[in-house]
């Protein structure tokens, strides 16, 4: 029996973007994958345009594509709920606007698919890495990256690059226990990840910026240093657990014996 892989791609009212990326991506992974039974989930969180109608007519079109609609917003609800009801060996998630380059699509998900990592993220902050993107973009992700290692002690490099993969039965325990719906998701998924002793591939990423992104870089950020002092508090009423060591080209390294075991 294949290995199965579901890639959900999160939208909220993106239609002007949709088809052309989700056709895309089904394109890129069934030839770049062809070993694996690979599914497109399109996870449509309250969209109030025509992305739903889209999705639905890709879904009709394209084999192994479906759809979720959900009735609220919220990317780390849409991946949340996405990937608990998945039944695939991998999980995995990119942005609709595809910055990231879908040749480390392959890449990202191998490591994962042979047991050397648990957890699969895209880095734009590591050596070998390409950015094509505002001076501002690149100071705040840079400086938003350096306030989690200092303050949370995080050894991940780059937290939020829309491109990420795990191994479904070690990303559940995680899963459940993320508070947070909507950006912040992403950090604290890597944060209690990183804290649970999961093994980590850091896969550098060819990357351009969307100029077009509904991203609201202030509100993002209030959200962002709120989840930040949240998680900081807590390092003072949990027992903290040894951080793991992130899983590069050069050392995937990785120990069977309790992987995908939390400690709650």
């Amino acid at each position: 029996m294949r290995q199965r892989l579901e890639i959900v791609v999160p939208v909220h009212n993106e239609q002007l973007v949709l088809a052309a990326s989700v056709r895309r991506l089904h394109e890129h992974a069934r030839a770049a994958l062809p070993e694996l039974d690979v599914r497109i989930t399109i996870a449509d969180n309250a969209s109030s345009d025509l992305t739903g109608a889209l999705a639905m007519q890709l879904a009709s079109e394209l084999p192994g594509v479906g759809l979720l609609q959900l009735p609220e917003k919220g990317r780390g609800r849409a991946l949340r709920t996405a990937w608990s009801a998945s039944n695939a060996d991998v999980v995995a998630y990119m942005d609709v606007d595809l910055s990231t380059d879908l040749a480390g699509l392959a890449p990202l998900v191998r490591p994962l698919l042979t047991g050397e990592a648990d957890l699969a993220i895209g880095t734009r902050l590591a050596p070998g890495s390409k950015v094509e993107r505002s001076l501002k973009r690149e100071l705040i992700s840079r400086g938003y990256n350096r306030l989690l290692r200092s303050l949370l002690g995080v050894r991940f490099s780059d937290a939020q690059c829309g491109f990420k993969a795990a191994r479904r039965a070690a990303l559940l325990p995680v899963l459940h226990r993320v508070e947070n719906q909507t950006w912040f998701f992403d950090t604290e998924l890597l944060y209690i990840a990183e804290r649970d002793g999961l093994a980590f591939f850091e896969l550098p990423v060819h990357w351009v910026e969307d100029r077009d992104s509904s991203v609201r870089l202030v509100a993002t950020a209030v959200e962002d240093l709120r989840g930040i002092a949240r998680l900081r508090g807590g390092l003072f009423t949990r027992a903290v657990a040894p951080a793991a060591v992130p899983a590069t080209p050069r050392n995937r390294d990785h120990q069977e014996a309790g992987v995908g075991t939390t400690p709650g």
